[in-house]
């Protein structure tokens, strides 16, 4: 055969043989592998694959090892990765719309949490809008609770004593309870408590799992004040980039994650609080004193953002106290 009958013969092979045009998209989110949410994450970008016939590839780029947490919604927005995850409450210097869910007491059950929800969706996902991004799905954690190196019944003991903050609403129920904050991200945790930076924090018990708690805290009073989320965005034009097809893989995969990872979530919390018993925590419900300040300290925060966040702020509130 001679070289231009094996040329001709490639040549119509090659004209013959489908073209495969791939999308790949990384994704950068804050936390570790064994945590719920990433686990979640990465089941949503495996739906996406599978529906798309490996069309449209999200490879996740777990704790922080392609952007640090506070950097990811910039990333996205500049198209510099085109899909992320975020605490949603990082965002509330922003807008205070983000950080709804973050009032202590104000919705602190899963029922109540998803009714806040129902009722803030739309004016999270209109802020984002705003900004190039769109909204996919968000996951609350577990009830936050307080973790502290000893038994606490008087709010009184709480003065003074130094405590991870991780947005700003820690930060100010911190202040209002006398206690000093210092921001920590969750991978620090364990460093900030042996290094002295700080003595006790309020979290998700799976964050409290997670970085071992029972290493430098003893009790854990279970107070859940709230349920903070998470939320998956796109950038809006890399969304509208791809085919129709793969957009709606990625709308119904997001779905799919969010009704998947709020059972995730509701799980997490009795397995969780049974894991720090059985390092050898002490689980305990919060004193009368201590519940009665918590309240109080709720209902400051609460009165604080609605001024902050005014009319759409009080529509909110409206909407999830009809639900």
């Amino acid at each position: 055969m001679t070289i231009r009958a094996t040329l001709a013969g490639v040549a119509i092979a090659l004209t013959a043989a489908p073209a495969f045009a791939q999308t790949t998209w990384d994704m950068p989110t804050p936390y570790g592998d064994a945590v719920f949410h990433t686990q979640n994450i990465m089941a949503f970008a495996d739906d996406v694959r599978a529906a798309t016939d490996g069309s449209l590839d999200i490879t996740v780029h777990s704790a922080g090892s392609l952007f640090a947490h506070g950097q990811i919604k910039d990333s996205v927005r500049r198209g510099l990765a085109p899909i992320g995850e975020i605490l949603m409450s990082q965002l509330v210097n922003e807008n205070p719309v983000f950080g709804v869910d973050s009032i202590p007491f104000l919705a602190a059950s899963y029922d109540e949490a998803e009714a806040l929800w129902a009722a803030s969706r739309e004016a999270v996902s209109d802020a984002l809008e705003a900004q190039g991004l769109t909204l996919l799905f968000s996951v609350p954690w577990p009830g936050q609770s307080l973790f502290l190196r000893e038994e606490v019944t008087d709010p009184a003991q709480l003065q003074g004593v130094s405590f991870r903050a991780y947005n700003n609403a820690t930060e100010r129920m911190a202040q209002l309870l006398g206690m000093i904050p210092t921001q920590v991200e969750a991978g620090d945790i364990p460093t900030a408590f042996s290094t002295g930076r700080v003595a006790s924090m309020i979290t998700s018990p799976s964050t409290g799992v997670s970085s071992q708690a029972w290493d430098y805290t003893s009790h854990y009073i279970d107070v859940q004040a709230w349920l903070p989320k998470n939320m998956i965005f796109v950038n809006s034009a890399a969304l509208q980039g791809l085919t129709e097809e793969e957009r709606n893989a990625v709308l119904a995969a997001a779905e799919a994650a969010e009704a998947r990872g709020w059972e995730m979530s509701r799980a997490e919390t009795d397995t969780q609080i049974a894991a720090l018993e059985a390092a050898g925590m002490v689980v305990m419900q919060p004193s009368e004193a201590l519940a009665a300040r918590l309240s109080e300290i709720g209902e400051i925060m609460a009165s604080e953002w609605l001024e902050q966040a005014g009319d759409s702020g009080a529509a909110i509130l409206e909407a999830f106290r009809a639900e």
